[in-house]
């Protein structure tokens, strides 16, 4: 019999390790039936429907047991933080993008806490949902590996912007009691680009953010010397990004060839502010791509703040790092079935939520146990991608097995009580978020 090879054999073992620390660490109550059903979720691509969970044949339970194990059972969040912390191998730089998206419930009136939010690509320009913040620690740049570190819904009374600073300040504190904490780098799109996120994250300790911003930003340098007279100022000259006068001699220049963005010239602008936000020192970065074409696209500004001291190139590579968590978000929904169930509890939507996370990392963790197999139709792939290993993972849970135990039955369920009344399900409102406006100080009469 031939033996696996040493690096088949640990990556085998990490994923047995990993498997059983979710077992044992993670899921609390109700584990055994949670845990088939994570198994079942990896072995059925293309859930059309919850309950079709229930026949797969590694859930061995009846499909009461799906929607009681999300309705009762418990999962570690922390927990399940420092699980997929302890994922990553060290190194020096750890990148994890940051983004927010919708999971809609447009018709699930009993389900409370929902609100409107734009849906692009669509023909409806709003619909009702939850919104769910996802911090991802970016495998492979320009893959589709994209690992959800922390998932989080947001609240009616919270913005993306505040739960993502959230989940930045919990992971950086994590890589921080680490033997050798690396470098966080998170890139984040033009949401992010204010100083409501901007300005929580400031200070924080071996943390660099870059965002996107608007092409119609102005921002200010510092002020000058106090003169003496006066209130010092808080702001200096602007810097109108549609305005080049206003924007002086860069700090730093690149022009380098790229394969992907053709000749690109890069700019680089310290010691800049917002109007509301007089303590930041960002370092706007002008990316003009595909300068030998006679229409070149728009360009793109960034942001930077952070303690580290690095060349514009690196700023800009960073934030081109971005991009897998849109592939990986659009995986979640169509490949595993996030969006799919349709919950009466929030609870349960979470629930499901860290079960879908979960999946993610089993399938980065076994894409090099399973072979390629790709239908006659499909090309051949040298690096694998989820849906691909997705497709290989019968043969894989079948020779490692399952911590989980078996059910025990318990006889004929008793049924509804006799003489209980059946109750209506409450109806929840969506919730509708509203801009606090300034309140006008009213004038008062000076004495004479």
């Amino acid at each position: 019999m031939n033996r696996p090879a040493p690096s088949t054999a640990l990556q085998r073992n990490s994923l047995v390790s990993f498997r059983q620390a979710l077992y044992d660490q993670v899921f609390a109550r109700a584990r055994d039936a949670l845990f088939e059903a994570l198994d079942a979720l990896l072995l059925c691509p293309g859930l059309g429907s919850f309950v079709e969970l229930a026949l797969v044949p590694v859930f061995r339970r009846r499909w009461p047991s799906l929607y009681a194990a999300l309705a009762a059972g418990t999962l570690d969040r922390a927990g399940l933080e420092r699980t997929l912390l302890a994922q990553i191998p060290a190194r020096q730089t750890l990148v994890a993008a940051l983004d927010s998206t919708v999971w809609p419930h447009p018709q699930a009136r009993t389900l409370p806490e929902r609100q409107f939010y734009p849906l692009a690509g669509a023909g409806s320009p709003i619909i009702a949902g939850h919104g769910y913040s996802l911090l991802a620690w970016v495998a492979q740049p320009g893959s589709s590996w994209a690992l959800p570190l922390a998932a989080d819904r947001i609240g009616p009374a919270q913005t993306a912007a505040a739960v993502g600073a959230a989940q930045v300040r919990r992971l950086g504190q994590a890589c921080q009691a680490l033997p050798q904490p690396p470098l966080l780098v998170v890139p984040a799109d033009g949401g992010y680009g204010n100083r409501h996120f901007l300005g929580t994250v400031r200070g924080q300790r071996g943390l660099v953010v870059v965002v996107r911003l608007r092409r119609d930003r102005v921002l200010y340098r510092a002020p000058g010397p106090y003169g003496g007279r006066g209130r010092p100022r808080k702001h200096g000259a602007r810097f109108a990004f549609k305005d080049p006068e206003t924007w002086g001699a860069p700090a730093e220049t690149v022009e380098l060839l790229d394969e992907r963005w053709g000749q690109v010239r890069l700019r680089r602008w310290n010691g800049l502010h917002e109007q509301r936000d007089a303590e930041g020192q960002l370092a706007v970065v002008l990316v003009e791509s595909h300068r030998e074409r006679e229409e070149p696209p728009p360009p793109l500004w960034l942001a930077a703040e952070g303690e580290a001291a690095v060349g514009v190139e690196q700023l800009w590579r960073w934030y081109e790092h971005r991009w897998p968590i849109e592939p990986s978000i659009r995986f979640r929904k169509q490949a595993l079935g996030w969006t799919t169930p349709r919950f009466q509890e929030p609870e349960r939507c979470e629930r499901w939520t860290d079960l879908v996370t979960l999946a993610q990392w089993e399938l980065y963790l076994a894409r090099e146990l399973v072979h390629d197999r790709p239908r006659p139709w499909e090309a051949a792939q040298a690096e694998k991608t989820p849906a691909r290993v997705q497709a290989g993972l019968g043969a894989l849970f079948a020779a490692i097995g399952s911590p989980a135990q078996g059910p025990q039955p318990r006889g004929k369920a008793p049924g509804w009580p006799t003489g209980r009344k059946r109750a209506r399900p409450e109806r929840h409102p969506v919730v509708r978020k509203r801009r606090a406006r300034k309140r006008r100080r009213t004038p008062t009469a000076r004495a004479a």
